[in-house]
């Protein structure tokens, strides 16, 4: 008996070792048992770790900071805008999908600037094109509000491709992709 049982716990010691890497022997031994993790325990674990990989605002506003070399105030307020475009110019089914994808985005909608009226020069004739267009009126909208900022208005083409760069990764695509459609016109 000594010896079957001896061969027994050798066989599963030589079995966890070569085909379960990633667990230590006492794991791999304690679960071939019974002993180990629920199948719920597991699940949870495994749950965990998905939410950790998923994209965020909080995420997205650091890519930002980091790559664009801009205060996070300006990081919020930027993507605020271009999320506050997006929002205007897809159907409200889909920016309910690009919401539930994006953790925070109601907190950085919040962060959009106040622009004012801006009736001499460039700014005053491109406010008088877009009473004309809706789409006008929105890109407007845009660069106001980064130039509130302190943003140059060709940021807002890197803010569009960094955000698409943070969401390029496969809990992301779904919000990649409506990203990329509503921006096309301005990115």
């Amino acid at each position: 008996m000594k010896k079957f049982t001896s061969l027994v716990l050798v066989s599963i010691l030589v079995f966890s070792a070569g085909s379960q890497a990633e667990e230590s022997w006492l794991d791999s031994l304690k679960s071939m048992l019974g002993l180990g993790d629920s199948a719920e325990e597991a699940v949870t674990k495994a749950s965990v770790a998905d939410v950790a990989e998923l994209p965020s605002m909080n995420g997205m506003i650091t890519a930002l900071t980091e790559n664009l070399n801009v205060s996070s105030e300006q990081a919020e307020g930027g993507l605020g805008s271009l999320m506050n475009y997006v929002k205007n110019n897809v159907s409200s089914e889909k920016f309910s999908v690009l919401s539930s994808s994006l953790p925070g985005l109601d907190r950085v909608l919040s962060a959009v600037p106040i622009i004012t009226a801006d009736e001499g020069g460039m700014s005053g004739l491109l406010s008088k094109a877009a009473q004309y267009s809706d789409k006008l009126k929105g890109v407007n909208e845009l660069k106001q509000q980064f130039e509130a900022l302190g943003l140059s208005p060709e940021m807002i083409t890197d803010f569009g491709e960094q955000a698409k760069a943070y969401l390029d990764t496969p809990q992301g695509q779904d919000a990649k992709k409506l990203l990329t459609d509503s921006l096309s016109s301005l990115i």
